[in-house]
């Protein structure tokens, strides 16, 4: 099992929560929240307002998302889902528990390091040099007050 990090539409109660408790894509199993140690930049781009983690380290905001223990069919799913490598790249990144659900692996998150765990992420260091400009978020929610509703795949 691989522990991942989602911040975007694949967080509960986004559009695309559908594919993480989706079983015939793999497993992915919930098991708590957390926050980038480093700062990020989170913007909304494109025509379709995708979420996307910039991979520029110390700029931006501690990014708030929910971690979870995926298989290695859910990892090759969220991979092409993500279109790695080429639109996001998939990265270990330290994760800040800031509360903590799973079930038997509680205490190895308590005996990380500060809550600190090592989770992989779907970041970009491929994007147009623009989106730097971009307004910068915390907590992604494809209807919040920025108005810049993501549009479904389906819908495109």
């Amino acid at each position: 099992m691989a522990r991942v990090f989602v911040y975007g539409t694949l967080k509960k109660g986004q559009p695309n929560y559908k594919h993480m408790i989706n079983t015939a894509k793999g497993l992915a199993k919930f098991q708590g929240r957390g926050r980038t140690v480093e700062k990020y930049p989170l913007v909304i781009a494109g025509k379709y307002n995708i979420p996307y983690m910039l991979n520029i380290p110390g700029t931006g905001h501690h990014i708030a998302g929910e971690i979870y223990s995926v298989d290695e069919q859910m990892l090759q799913f969220l991979d092409e889902f993500e279109g790695c490598p080429d639109m996001y790249q998939r990265t270990l990144m330290r994760i800040q528990v800031v509360e903590w659900e799973g079930k038997g692996g509680a205490g190895e998150a308590r005996a990380a390091a500060d809550g600190i765990l090592e989770c992989f992420v779907y970041s970009t260091a491929t994007y147009p040099p623009e989106w730097v400009g971009l307004p910068y978020y915390d907590n992604y929610d494809s209807s919040g007050k920025h108005g810049l509703s993501y549009v479904l795949r389906e819908s495109r």
